[in-house]
């Protein structure tokens, strides 16, 4: 089967100021993707397990460059407890005993990478997959919407105390830890009876955790998964994944920025996946309401699905939407790219469209490209005052069905180029799509 170039990623990536100068997508003069990332990561071979890692880690520790480790089973980091990481350890999680990292609250993790010698967390099997092994999980006691303030994981695991897989309370401040330079590479094992893992879950933690230059790929549930809390994301990547590439539940307060996700359509779930679901509960009656529910202040994303043949793709139900808004939620993008998808943005049913409620949802200084409508209400007929409510130029939104040679448009500063023009002479050389026969 013909393999796949990024030519379409090239130009969205590149494009420069459509009007009012202003930038749109990733942005930085720095090539925050450069040396750290990988978009072929089957490619890359480690040496055998020399530690294995298993039951619980109750004593600080700390792994080393000059070991490769497995994670056998469940392995759970508590009692107040910090595991550090140096850089450029790698992490096998294991394919049998969906081998996998809880970090419970109170504990903390410090993985703290480099953009030379990032911290990589990958399948032990030769020939790698999606959902090869379970995922990494941070709790804290930041404040969630249900009822009670705390709420435990639900994956079938077996932790010792039921602790270690509990989350949720009043302290915004809740500090699991640092991910910084750190890859994440085919997790998301789906466990009989339960939901598949994330490649990364943040559960309740606050907004002393910092997650940033961290990497999801060819997971096979969501990439990032954040269930409530107080938290920030920033120059993230998610690549592939089969679920949600950024999934938002549970009355998270999340800044996003500097954010890339890219999709296939030919792997993604029949049951639903976009690169961002923005969710305040799964049901109703579960929530409290007397809480904040979810808000999710996104800028400077890039979310491109991309695909053989676009139009045959969407006709015959491939290519689904790129942002899910559901109802109780807050949610403002600024300064972003959607390019290639079924509707850019689609909003819940259960939403009704009135003043108070399109206050809630603010979509600003975007561009919308080759999508097939920009921003819906689903199963509505008639979306006409939506798209012109947001295409006015109070936002300066664009929409636009051009081809993406004739939209996008490179900056030509060879004294100082744009970001986005450096991390293509990376990204578009490569063929970063292998066969899709492989899943």
């Amino acid at each position: 089967m013909k393999k796949i170039t990024l030519s379409s990623l090239l130009f969205l990536l590149v494009f420069g100021n459509l009007f009012a100068q202003q930038e749109k997508g990733i942005i930085g003069y720095n090539n925050w993707l450069d040396s750290w990332t990988d978009f072929q990561p089957n490619k890359a071979n480690y040496e055998e397990p020399t530690q294995i890692l298993s039951g619980n880690i109750s004593e600080d520790m700390t792994l080393t460059k000059r070991n490769t480790y497995l994670l056998l089973g469940e392995v759970f980091v508590t009692d107040s407890t910090t595991l550090t990481i140096e850089p450029g350890t790698v992490i096998l999680g294991d394919h049998k005993s969906k081998g996998s990292l809880i970090v419970a609250n109170g504990s903390k993790l410090i993985a703290e990478g480099n953009s030379t010698d990032p911290i990589v967390f990958t399948s032990n099997r030769t020939d790698k997959k999606p959902g090869d092994w379970g995922g990494l999980f941070l709790l804290g006691d930041a404040p969630i919407n249900v009822f009670g303030k705390v709420a435990s994981l639900n994956y079938g695991l077996n932790p010792s105390s039921t602790e270690s897989i509990s989350y949720g309370g009043d302290n915004i401040e809740s500090d699991a830890g640092i991910l910084d330079y750190v890859r994440i590479e085919y997790a998301g094992k789906k466990t009989k009876g339960f939901e598949n893992f994330s490649g990364l879950t943040l559960a309740g933690v606050g907004n002393k955790t910092a997650i940033s230059n961290v990497m999801v790929s060819y997971s096979e549930g969501h990439s990032f998964n954040v269930l409530g809390g107080e938290v920030n994301l920033t120059k993230t990547v998610s690549y592939r994944s089969k679920y949600n590439d950024y999934n938002f539940n549970t009355g998270t307060q999340c800044r996003i920025e500097n954010a890339l996700a890219i999709r296939s359509p030919y792997i993604s779930s029949a049951d639903g996946s976009r690169c961002m679901s923005v969710q305040s509960y799964d049901l109703k009656e579960n929530a409290d309401t007397s809480k904040k529910q979810t808000f999710v202040d996104a800028e400077n994303l890039t979310l491109v699905n991309i695909s053989k043949d676009l139009k045959s793709d969407i006709s015959v139900g491939l290519v689904q939407e790129a942002i899910s808004i559901g109802p109780d939620v807050s949610f403002h993008i600024n300064k972003s790219v959607i390019s290639g998808f079924k509707p850019a943005v689609i909003l819940d049913e259960r939403i009704t469209i009135n003043s108070e409620n399109l206050e809630k949802i603010k979509i600003t200084q975007s561009y919308f490209n080759n999508c097939k409508g920009n921003i819906f209400k689903e199963y509505s007929s008639n979306n006409d005052d939506l798209e012109s409510w947001y295409g006015s130029r109070a936002f300066n939104n664009v929409y636009s069905k051009g081809p993406d040679h004739e939209t996008f448009i490179a900056s030509d500063n060879a004294r100082n180029p744009d970001f986005r023009l450096r991390i293509n002479k990376i990204i578009a050389s490569n063929d970063l799509f292998d066969d899709e026969e492989e899943d």
